[in-house]
């Protein structure tokens, strides 16, 4: 059962990266390690990977400590475990977050901080992608944050080029809902360490959580409703550009 499981599991982050083209032979990824289940699952799907696809890469895990005391150990171990390099950036990101700073919006800051330390490492390293291990909630939950919050329709891509440093942003497990990694974190027995942030819990992703969990009561297969209409979606069903559909009656106007 737990062999057929991970088939089925490590199929669905192979379609992601094949799908999206995500890995080429001869790269060198760096898995960004919060040692959470999705950090810990996508660096061990990604190891196991590596055994079984054509495509030949380079692996290694980056942990970006932000000040708050952490059971290291437990993930150095599991690396080891792997054969993967693990690397530790010291930060003070803590400090500047919730001391200097005391910023409305904790999160934003962290993810920017934690960010650039990470690709800082990355280049550092000579390597030339990372790998996040956001899955299917998480783009459901940014689809309805950038909604509410910004009053935008947007999603993260699976796969980013980024032009300031050259590195390439890949995300495989986006095809998997938080449910299904859950349960490959107990299947495969994964070590992992909880979220030390004291705003874990109390920030606008969290509501927006509850908010789609409660969909998902009413509408069980909500979640793979939305990936079908991310993979299916079709620009004409949106309003066209206000301001360029003005100009040309303004034309009509004028004629």
């Amino acid at each position: 059962m737990t062999k057929n499981y991970r088939k089925w599991f490590l199929a669905k982050v192979k379609r992601a990266i094949y799908d999206f083209g995500m890995i080429e032979d001869g790269d060198r990824i760096v898995v960004g390690f919060s040692g959470g289940k999705d950090s810990v699952t996508l660096l061990y799907s990604l190891y196991l990977l590596s055994r079984s696809i054509p495509v030949k890469f380079d692996l290694a895990a980056v942990f970006i400590k932000t000040g708050w005391p952490m059971d290291l150990p437990v993930l150095e171990n599991f690396c080891r475990s792997l054969n993967v390099p693990f690397y530790i950036v010291e930060t003070e990101i803590a400090k500047i977050v919730f001391e200097d700073r005391q910023d409305d919006n904790p999160c934003a800051i962290c993810s920017h901080l934690r960010r650039g330390a990470l690709h800082s490492k990355v280049l550092e390293l000579g390597f030339n992608k990372v790998a996040l291990g956001h899955h299917l909630d998480d783009v459901i939950e940014t689809f309805f944050m950038s909604m509410i919050y910004t009053g935008q329709i947007r999603v993260f891509s699976p796969f980013t080029f980024l032009d300031r440093t050259g590195l390439t942003m890949i995300r495989p497990m986006v095809y998997l809902p938080a449910e299904e990694v859950v349960s490959f974190v107990k299947q495969e027995a994964l070590p992992f360490i909880e979220n030390p942030c004291p705003a874990n819990g109390f920030t606008n992703r969290e509501v927006v959580k509850k908010q789609i969990a409660d969909l998902v009561k009413r509408f069980p297969d909500l979640k793979a409703r939305f990936l079908t209409s991310l993979q299916t979606f079709d620009q004409r069903n949106l309003w066209p550009d206000v301001r360029s559909k003005s100009k040309k009656q303004d034309r009509k106007i004028r004629i």
